[in-house]
C-alpha cells in the first residue's frame, strides 16, 4: 500500500536531524529505529536513546494517508542520501516490509511497530522558560562546550552547567582541570527565577549541530528533571545530570597580578607550531614572560625543542609557568576576538584569559608541573 509520495530533500533533512543521537549497537533494537508518523500533512521523524528524544517534522505540504511505523534510522538515512537530489521518493508498507522507491530504485526494509517505540515520558508542567535567538545560544555553547569532561567517574561534569537568573543566560563548563564560562544578557520584559540545570554531554553536542546561525528564536523549557528546546520543526527533549556542580566563582582567581594583552591569532600559531615537538603524553608548554616579551617552548623525551618569542606589552615581574597546550589552544580557537587579556599568579596559581572590555567570559586553567 502507497503510505507516501515526496520529494527527496523534504525527507532527507528532518529524518538527519534525529539520527544523530541513534545508536547503532543498542540492548533494545529499536532504538536503532526512527518513528515515522504521518499526520495530516506532515511527516514526522522522532527518534531517542532514553536520555535525549529529538523530534522534527517535514515541511507541511506532503499528501498520503496517516500512518505509523519504525525503521532503521541508519539504513533509511543512508538510501536517502545515495538518491539523486529532487528525485520523487515514495513509500510503500505491506507485511512488516518498507520499501523505498525513487526512479528505478527500490529498497526493502524491516519495520517494528510504532506501539513498541519507547517514547520518553515528557513532564509538562515548565518550571522555568525563556526565549533567546539560536545564533545567541549556540555562540555561548562554542565558547564553553570544549571545556566539558569526557566519561569522567564524575558524572556531573560530563555535561554543562546551565543557569537562568533575571536577565541572565549562564553557561559553565568544566572537566577538573580547566574551567570555562560564558554569559548572556537578554532583552526580556519580565525576568526569569532563578533557575538551573546539569546539561549532558550528548545534549550539548546535538545542539550545536543543530542549532542555526540565524536569529530565530529558540525557547529552553525547565522540567524538573527534563529540559526541553524547541527551534523551527524540531523539539530536543533531554534528562539532566543529577548531581551538585561544583561553584565556579570559588575558582575563578582575582588576585593574579602579571597581566597583559596578547594578539590571539599570534599566540595561537606560535603554539600550534611549538606543539609539534610537545611530549606526545604529557603535551606540556612552557610559557616565559619578561617584561616586553612571552617566551613559548615545548620539547620532547628525544631532547627536542621549539621556542617561539612574542612581543608583548608587559613591564610586571617575570614568570615561568607551565601549562597542557592543548588547554590553551582550546580556548583559543573558540573565542573569535582579535585580543586576549591573561592573567597570571605564581606557577602553582591558575591563569585566568578573558577578553577586554567583557566581563561575560572567563576561561580558568589550572597549570602543569613539567
Amino acid at each position: 500500500m502507497l503510505i507516501l509520495q515526496a520529494d527527496r530533500d523534504d525527507l532527507l533533512k528532518p529524518l538527519s536531524a534525529v539520527t544523530g543521537i541513534v545508536e547503532r549497537r543498542h540492548t533494545l533494537p529499536i532504538l536503532a529505529n526512527v518513528l515515522i508518523q504521518k499526520r495530516g500533512n506532515t511527516v514526522s521523524f522522532l527518534a531517542t536513546d532514553l536520555e535525549i528524544q529529538v523530534t522534527t517534522a517535514s515541511p507541511d505540504t506532503i499528501v498520503g494517508p496517516d500512518f505509523s511505523l519504525t525503521t532503521s534510522a541508519k539504513k533509511l538515512q543512508d538510501i536517502l542520501r545515495a538518491i539523486p537530489e529532487h528525485s520523487t521518493v515514495s513509500f510503500e508498507h505491506e507485511d512488516n516490509r518498507l520499501s523505498v522507491k525513487a526512479g528505478r530504485s527500490r529498497f526493502q526494509l524491516q519495520t517494528l511497530p510504532a506501539d513498541d517505540f519507547p517514547l520518553l515520558a515528557v513532564n509538562q508542567q515548565a518550571q522555568a522558560q525563556l526565549t533567546l535567538s539560536q545564533k545567541v545560544f549556540k555562540d555561548l555553547l562554542s565558547q564553553v562546550q570544549y571545556a566539558m569532561a569526557v566519561q569522567d567517574i564524575r558524572y556531573y561534569l560530563n555535561g554543562m552547567m546551565f543557569i537562568m537568573a533575571g536577565d541572565q543566560v549562564k553557561l559553565v563548563a568544566t572537566d577538573g582541570h580547566r574551567l570555562a564560562y560564558a554569559n548572556t544578557t537578554l532583552q526580556v520584559d519580565y525576568p526569569t527565577s532563578h533557575a538551573e540545570a546539569i546539561l549532558p554531554r550528548k545534549t550539548i553536542l546535538e545542539l550545536t549541530k543543530q542549532l542555526s546561525d540565524h536569529d530565530e528564536p529558540l525557547l529552553i523549557e525547565l522540567l524538573g528533571n527534563q529540559v526541553r528546546f524547541s527551534f523551527g520543526a524540531s523539539v530536543v527533549v533531554s534528562k539532566v545530570v543529577d548531581g551538585k556542580f561544583p561553584d565556579y566563582n570559588r575558582v575563578i582567581p582575582l588576585d593574579n597580578d602579571k597581566i597583559f594583552l596578547i594578539d590571539r591569532q599570534a599566540l595561537q600559531h606560535a603554539l600550534q607550531r611549538a606543539a609539534i615537538l610537545a611530549n606526545e603524553k604529557f603535551r606540556g608548554v612552557r610559557l616565559m614572560l619578561e617584561p616586553g616579551k612571552l617566551s613559548v617552548m615545548c620539547n620532547n623525551s628525544e631532547q627536542e625543542e621549539a621556542q617561539e618569542e612574542l612581543e608583548i606589552e608587559y613591564e610586571g615581574d617575570t614568570l615561568e609557568i607551565g601549562f597542557n597546550i592543548n588547554y590553551l589552544l582550546d580556548v583559543l580557537n573558540h573565542v573569535s576576538v582579535d585580543t586576549v587579556q591573561i592573567a597570571c599568579g605564581d606557577p602553582n596559581r591558575s591563569a585566568l584569559f578573558t577578553i577586554p572590555d567583557n566581563p561575560n567570559f572567563k576561561y580558568i586553567v589550572m597549570p602543569m608541573r613539567i
